[in-house]
């Protein structure tokens, strides 16, 4: 019997950089400690990367768990 096909993903298929994107988060808060979200794009040179990159690195990077949003709204490291 064959296997099912895979559940269907509203996420966009990452492309090969928001890797090294989210290292790039993720380094920093654990060297720096928790961060706006200013701070922390100011902290990876953000301003420099292409429109929207800095936002859907985030965003990947919290849904898959190596970042998290305090109440405050900063970013840290898990």
């Amino acid at each position: 019997m064959p296997m099912p096909p895979p559940k269907p993903t509203t996420e966009r298929r990452r492309d090969r950089h928001v890797g090294h994107e989210i290292d790039q988060i993720v380094r920093a808060l654990r060297t720096e400690g928790p961060q706006s979200s200013e701070e922390l794009a100011r902290l990876v040179g953000a301003p420099y990367w292409d429109d929207g990159r800095f936002e859907q690195a985030i965003g990947y990077a919290v849904s898959d768990g190596l970042v998290l949003q305090t109440n405050d709204g900063r970013y840290e490291a898990t």
